[in-house]
């Protein structure tokens, strides 16, 4: 499967822990194997280390605390100036500086069929019967 999301782009947590829900972060690390990333801030996990010595180097025992990696379908891309959801796009433009910036497409959502409709005016009634 293509990975749509990359290191340093900006993704919220969808679905998951309830503190983590919601949250955005940066994307840390990506590991396309495992259709997983590594998010700056989120899903942090406690793991006891022992005292270890290997190659003349002693790491300490102790608590660690690191983030963990969040499946792929549990995070969506989020545009950078408007945090909300946006469609990953590859195509990039250079700034007056140089700098390369990567172009993101908003989402567009759909109106609910719930929502109320608007009455059709008379001009409309009469506009709509001529073009039948």
């Amino acid at each position: 499967m293509k990975m749509k999301i990359r290191k340093g782009d900006r993704v919220r947590v969808m679905t998951g822990d309830d503190a983590d829900k919601n949250k955005i972060g940066e994307v840390i690390r990506v590991l396309p194997k495992e259709n997983r990333v590594v998010v700056q801030g989120v899903n942090f996990v406690k793991k006891h280390q022992k005292q270890t010595q290997s190659g003349g180097k002693t790491i300490p025992a102790g608590i660690r605390e690191f983030e963990a990696p969040i499946h792929l379908s549990n995070v969506v891309l989020v545009d950078r100036a408007s945090e909300k959801e946006a469609k990953a796009t590859r195509r990039t433009r250079k700034t007056k500086d140089g700098e390369d910036v990567k172009a993101e497409k908003k989402t567009s959502r759909r109106k609910s069929s719930t929502a109320p409709k608007t009455e059709k005016t008379k001009e409309n009634k009469k506009s709509d019967a001529k073009g039948k």
